[in-house]
C-alpha cells in the first residue's frame, strides 16, 4: 500500500483530484482540498472510495495502516545492530493517556535513567497519525534501508556515536525482534494488560508489549524478558523524562 500522509494526491469519483491536507491514521479522516476551493473536505478512508492520484485504492479498513512507528524503528536499529552500530537503542514508554506512545533513540553509554536527546531522535504516536515521518528527512512509507540513510545524512555525529559493540543488549534486541515484528511492538511502561504479564511484571521481568495497528489481537506469545539493565532500576523512581523539556536536554548533547 502507498503511504498516506499530508502532500498525497488523491482521487474522488465525484469531485476529480485533491490533495490531502491532514491525516488522521488512528481514526481514518482525512481533510482534502479539490482544485481551488476555499475550504478543505472531510472525508472517511473506509466509506467515501477515495484513491491514490494513480488509481490505486484506499482501503483503510482492509489493510489498515500503523498507528505508531514503533516496529518499522525497531527493525532500523536491529539492521544497524548488524552493522556495528550495537550502542544505539530503542526506548518506548505509553503516553499518560495510553492512547499513544513516545518513541526516544539514543546512542553511546546505555543509561536508561538519564538518555541525551537530539533534535529528530524522538517523538510519539500522536504525532505520527497525522504525519506518518519520523523527523529526520524520511519520507512517509520510506524502507528500513530508506530510513537508516536519512538519519545518518541528517545527523551523521549523533549516529557515529552508535559504533560499537554492546553484546548483551543487541542479542536481546534481535530476540525481541524475532517474537513481536512485523506487527507488534515493545513499551518499556509497568501496565500489565492480563494476568500472565502481571506475574511476570512483579518478578521484575515483564516487557509490556502492544499492537501497532488497529484490528490485531492482543499478543499472544511467551513473556519476554526487559531490556538489559531495566530490571534493577527503581520503580518508584521517573525514569520517563519528559519531551517537553527537549530543548533543555539537546543543549548538553549527547
Amino acid at each position: 500500500m502507498q503511504p498516506i500522509a499530508p502532500g498525497t494526491v488523491v482521487f474522488h469519483r465525484f469531485r476529480g483530484y485533491g490533495v490531502l491536507t491532514a491525516v488522521n491514521l488512528l481514526s481514518g479522516w482525512v481533510s482534502v482540498r479539490f482544485g481551488q476551493e476555499a475550504r478543505t473536505l472531510d472525508l472517511c478512508l473506509s466509506s467515501d472510495q477515495l484513491q491514490h492520484a494513480d488509481g490505486e485504492p484506499i482501503l483503510f479498513r482492509r489493510d489498515p495502516p500503523e498507528r505508531m512507528p514503533h516496529a518499522r524503528l525497531m527493525a532500523m536499529v536491529r539492521a544497524l545492530h548488524d552493522a556495528g552500530y550495537q550502542r544505539l537503542y530503542l526506548y518506548s514508554w505509553p503516553k499518560p493517556s495510553g492512547l499513544h506512545w513516545h518513541w526516544h533513540l539514543f546512542a553511546g553509554p546505555r543509561n536508561w535513567s538519564a538518555r541525551p536527546l537530539r533534535a529528530g531522535w524522538f517523538g510519539s504516536g500522536a504525532d505520527y497519525i497525522f504525519n506518518p515521518v519520523l523527523g529526520w528527512g524520511d519520507a512517509p512509507g520510506a524502507s528500513t534501508a530508506e530510513l537508516i540513510q536519512a538519519l545518518a545524512q541528517f545527523d551523521p555525529e549523533g549516529l557515529s556515536h552508535a559504533r560499537g559493540h554492546d553484546a548483551d543488549h543487541s542479542a536481546w534486541f534481535a530476540a525481541t525482534c524475532d517474537a513481536l515484528l512485523p506487527d507488534y511492538a515493545y513499551s518499556f511502561g509497568w501496565e500489565a494488560p492480563n494476568a500472565v504479564a502481571a506475574s511476570a511484571a512483579l518478578a521484575g521481568a515483564a516487557l509490556q508489549v502492544m499492537p501497532v495497528r488497529q484490528g490485531l489481537p492482543a499478543y499472544g506469545g511467551a513473556a519476554l524478558p526487559l531490556a538489559p539493565g531495566l530490571q534493577h532500576l527503581d520503580r518508584s523512581r521517573n525514569i520517563f523524562p519528559s519531551l517537553k523539556s527537549g530543548a533543555e536536554c539537546l543543549l548538553r548533547g549527547a
